[in-house]
């Protein structure tokens, strides 16, 4: 039996409710949001994000938003904060607590500790008339009609809008402290995402080896420096100042247009002029470099002075492509 098209509206339909939860957050967005966006920025300790079943997990995951994106933040589940673990909130700390009913038992016995050690509290829930919500200082507004789980039991839609929520609120503080690529980098130095943004062609260069050959240097030892050196070119200098690039493709198409080989030299065969890149220069605009010129290498040079050749592989090889 052929079920796909069941299973594929099934699919759309989850998505779409869930969609359209997401739409109704929206409009019930208020001056709370504001308010604990402002209080969040002006506290001088960290924000504590808490939460129980499914939303502990939202908890956690909005906690590394917050702190990938310049806001330090500690997930504390909230079963283990009665038991023990209520001193990870420090005096001048904020403290965000997720419930989708405001009413758990957990979090009846933790709001009233927070609010004894006067820090304030933001309330993500559904509930605006539940305990949570009264006795936050700050309350979002996550409510959703219905769940995408056809019992309207298992938390999908509620926890959906929770974790939007929580972004919406790592991207207005990212903004507002004026959180830049270069801040990001420093956060996520691991991973292709990373080297995009801290990875140099200096970084590149100086782990290959430097192929590079006199202008005047006979073709068997062009040939013999581009094999050896692995990166399918060599540079070719004249009293150390780049004066053209030789490549395999440039090899190749010597080979078909000579019957003999002798006596040529690097100056025959060469591309003049060749594309160079600063060594300070992100790898990624390496990247851009090659592809815009349709090349596979690139000159490295810095204060003018050849350095090495970055090819398309190296890129390649650290994620970057």
């Amino acid at each position: 039996m052929n079920n796909t098209k069941a299973i594929l509206d099934l699919a759309k339909k989850t998505i779409d409710l869930q969609s359209k939860a997401i739409g109704n957050i929206t409009s019930l967005l208020d001056a709370n949001f504001a308010d604990a966006v402002n209080a969040i920025m002006e506290a001088k300790g960290r924000v504590i994000v808490t939460g129980i079943g499914k939303s502990a997990i939202i908890a956690s995951k909005i906690v590394a938003t917050f702190n990938s994106t310049g806001t330090p933040a500690i997930f504390m589940h909230a079963a283990d904060a009665i038991h023990g673990d209520l001193g990870t909130v420090q005096d001048n700390d904020v403290v965000i607590c997720i419930s989708k009913s405001g009413n758990t038992p957990e979090i009846k016995v933790l709001v009233p500790l927070i609010k004894r050690g006067n820090n304030k509290l933001i309330g993500i829930t559904g509930n605006t008339e539940s305990f949570l919500a009264q006795q936050a200082n700050f309350v979002l507004n996550t409510f959703v009609e219905k769940e995408a789980c056809p019992n309207n039991l298992a938390p999908t839609t509620s926890t959906t809008t929770q974790l939007v929520m929580g972004d919406a609120l790592a991207i207005c503080l990212l903004e507002l402290k004026g959180f830049s690529s270069t801040d990001f980098a420093k956060y996520h130095p691991g991973g292709a995402l990373g080297k995009k943004l801290y990875l140099r062609v200096a970084d590149i260069v100086n782990n290959n080896e430097k192929p590079q050959v006199d202008i005047d240097a006979d073709i068997k030892e062009v040939i013999v420096e581009i094999s050896k050196k692995m990166l399918g070119a060599t540079a070719v200098l004249k009293e150390n100042k780049i004066i053209g690039i030789v490549t395999d493709g440039d090899i190749r198409r010597m080979l078909n247009k000579h019957d003999s080989i002798k006596g040529l030299t690097a100056k025959d065969i060469m591309t003049t002029s060749p594309k160079t890149i600063e060594t300070s220069v992100l790898a990624i605009k390496a990247l851009e470099t090659m592809q815009n010129s349709g090349i596979s290498q690139l000159l490295a040079i810095k204060d003018n002075t050849y350095q090495g050749v970055v090819h398309l592989h190296n890129l390649i090889n650290e994620g970057i492509l």
